[in-house]
């Protein structure tokens, strides 16, 4: 099978990386202009918190998250391409992890109901599970 069907979640993913940090940056920068927050005040960014309203910091705590998790399913998806090994399985569980990370930005960005977003990081993790096992078990054996 083509990696270019295994890569194509993969995209998704940096794509949706991009529309956040888009969406960081057009609503913080207003944030800071309005309420006068100087650049410079902020230089720890963990004070952000507490000068930048909740509806902000949901969006940018869902950028931190894109870079976390994601990272592990950007070279477990990489490893699995450069070495051949794209099969069905594989590419329905990137297409599922790619569906459920867009999934947990919007619930993690707008509302943030902790229960639901948590309920999308646990199968967004077992997908990638999936893939981390089944390449395991390929290249070890």
């Amino acid at each position: 099978m083509d990696a270019t069907a295994l890569l194509q979640p993969v995209m998704v993913v940096a794509l949706l990386t991009l529309v956040i940090t888009l969406w960081v940056l057009f609503t913080r920068i207003p944030a800071m202009v309005r309420l006068r927050i100087h650049p410079q005040k902020v230089q720890d960014t963990s004070k952000f918190k507490d000068l930048l309203p909740p509806e902000i910091n949901r969006i940018s705590n869902n950028y931190n998250n894109l870079f976390e998790q994601p990272t592990l399913f950007y070279a477990v998806a990489g490893v699995i391409a450069i070495l051949g090994h794209v099969d069905m399985i594989n590419v329905y569980c990137a297409w599922a992890y790619a569906v459920f990370r867009i999934v947990h930005s919007l619930v993690q960005a707008t509302v943030d109901i902790v229960r639901l977003r948590f309920a999308i990081f646990v199968l967004s993790w077992i997908t990638l599970a999936i893939m981390i096992v089944r390449e395991s078990i390929t290249i070890f054996s």
